[in-house]
C-alpha cells in the first residue's frame, strides 16, 4: 500500500526507488508490526480481562505440573488477535499488490486460520466445551487447505512451471520428487500435510511463556531469506533452485511475522501476561507452511522448524505407543513439559528452545548452498 501511495503523491525518485527494495520494506514491516503490539498490547489484554476471555486450565496426570499449571489459570487468552493484526496491518502497508497475488493470498490465510482458532478459542471459553469438535476442525482446515492448493496450482500453470510442483532434495541440486503426479489430488495432499501439519505443531509448542512465538519468529526468518532467494532471477539459479516470479514478496510478509512475534513476546515472556492460543497459533502455522510451499523449499521448514517438529513428534509417538502397547514412551506430552517434570525452570527450557531454533534456523539456510 505505501509503494503504491508514494509512487502516486510523490514525484521523489530517491523514495520511489527505495520501495522498490524488498529488503527495505521487509525491514520496515517487521518494525511496523513489532510496533503495531507494543501500542495496541494494553488495549487488547485490557479488553480480554474485561470479557472475561482467560485461560482454562485442564487436569493433567502429571502431580508435578499441577502448580506450574495453577499459576496460568485465568492469564488472558486468544492474543492471537494481536497477533494476526499486527502481521495484516503490516502486511497491508508494505507489501505489493500489483501482479502479485502471493502476498494476498498470504493474508487471507492469516485471516482464514486465524477465524478458525478465534471460534475454537471462542468455545473452549465454555466450561462444558473442549472447542470445535474434531470432525469439524478438520473440515475446515481442509478446506483452507485445498483453497491453498488449488490457487499455487493455478498459478503454476499459468507460469508454465507446473514441473516446479515437487519437493526439493537436500545436498544434491538434482534430484526432486514430484509432488503433482496425480494432479492436483496428489499436490492437494502435500498442500494439507504441510498447512495442518504445521499450524498444529505450533498449536503443541504453545505450553511455554514464549516458546511457541520465538521459535515461530526464527523459523519466519529462515523462511523470509529462503522466499526472498527464490524470487530473484539471479540469485536462484546461482543456488540452483526453483526462481518462482513474485515470492519474494513474501519476505515482506514473513518480516511482519517476525515483527509481530517479537512485539507479542514483550507481554507473552515468563510470566505471560496473554497466551496467543489457537488464534495465534493457527495463522502463524499456516502462514510459514504457505511459505514453504510458495517458495517450493518445504525441507527448510522442516529444518527451520524442527522443534516443532520434535513437539509434534512427540505427541504422535506417545499416542501410537499407548494404543498399541499400553505403554508410555514419555513421561508427558508434548515434550516440553517432560523437561519440566525433571524440574527444569520453564525459562531455561526456553531459553534453551531458542537457541537451538536458531541454530536450526542457521543450518537451513547453509543447506540452500551445500547442494
Amino acid at each position: 500500500m505505501l509503494y503504491e501511495l508514494f509512487r502516486s503523491l510523490l514525484d521523489w525518485k530517491a523514495v520511489e526507488n527505495l520501495f522498490h527494495y524488498i529488503t527495505f520494506r521487509a525491514a520496515g514491516a517487521a518494525l511496523t508490526a513489532f510496533l503495531a503490539c507494543l501500542i495496541l498490547g494494553p488495549a487488547v489484554l485490557a479488553w480480554l480481562e474485561r470479557h472475561g476471555v482467560k485461560e482454562r486450565v485442564r487436569k493433567t496426570p502429571a502431580d508435578l505440573l499441577e502448580p506450574l499449571l495453577e499459576a496460568k489459570k485465568n492469564v488472558p487468552t486468544m492474543g492471537g488477535i494481536l497477533l494476526g493484526g499486527a502481521i495484516l496491518l503490516s502486511g497491508l502497508l508494505w507489501t505489493r499488490f500489483d501482479n502479485n497475488p502471493y502476498t494476498v493470498a498470504g493474508m487471507g490465510i492469516v485471516l482464514f486460520f486465524g477465524a478458525l482458532g478465534l471460534l475454537d478459542d471462542w468455545i473452549k471459553l465454555k466450561e462444558e466445551f473442549q472447542g470445535l469438535r474434531a470432525w469439524v476442525k478438520l473440515l475446515l482446515v481442509t478446506l483452507g487447505s485445498l483453497g491453498v492448493a488449488l490457487l499455487l496450482y493455478w498459478f503454476a500453470i499459468q507460469d508454465g512451471k507446473l514441473s516446479q510442483l515437487s519437493l526439493l532434495v537436500p545436498f544434491d541440486k538434482d534430484a526432486r520428487i514430484p509432488l503433482a503426479f496425480a494432479g492436483p489430488v496428489s499436490w492437494f495432499a502435500w498442500c494439507w500435510l504441510v498447512l495442518a501439519g504445521t499450524g498444529n505443531a505450533v498449536n503443541l509448542a504453545d505450553g511455554l511463556d514464549g516458546l511457541a512465538a520465538g521459535l515461530a519468529a526464527f523459523t519466519g526468518l529462515a523462511l523470509a531469506v529462503v522466499c526472498y532467494l527464490a524470487g530473484r532471477a539471479d540469485f536462484a539459479p546461482y543456488l540452483y533452485i526453483p526462481y518462482v516470479p513474485g515470492a519474494g514478496e513474501m519476505a515482506v510478509l514473513l518480516a511482519a511475522l517476525v515483527g509481530a512475534c517479537m512485539g507479542f513476546l514483550w507481554f507473552n515472556c515468563n510470566p505471560a501476561m496473554v497466551f496467543m492460543g489457537d488464534t495465534g497459533s493457527l495463522p502463524l502455522g499456516g502462514l510459514l507452511g504457505y511459505a514453504a510451499l510458495v517458495s517450493r523449499h518445504e525441507y527448510i521448514l522442516f529444518v527451520a522448524g524442527g522443534l516443532f517438529v520434535v513437539e509434534a513428534l512427540s505427541v504422535m509417538i506417545q499416542v501410537t505407543s499407548f494404543k498399541l502397547t499400553g505403554r508410555r514412551v514419555f513421561s508427558i506430552t508434548p515434550i516440553h513439559h517432560a523437561f519440566q517434570l525433571k524440574r527444569i525452570p520453564e525459562n531455561r527450557i526456553v531459553v534453551r528452545f531458542w537457541i537451538l531454533g536458531a541454530i536450526l534456523s542457521m543450518m537451513a539456510l547453509a543447506m540452500l548452498k551445500v547442494r
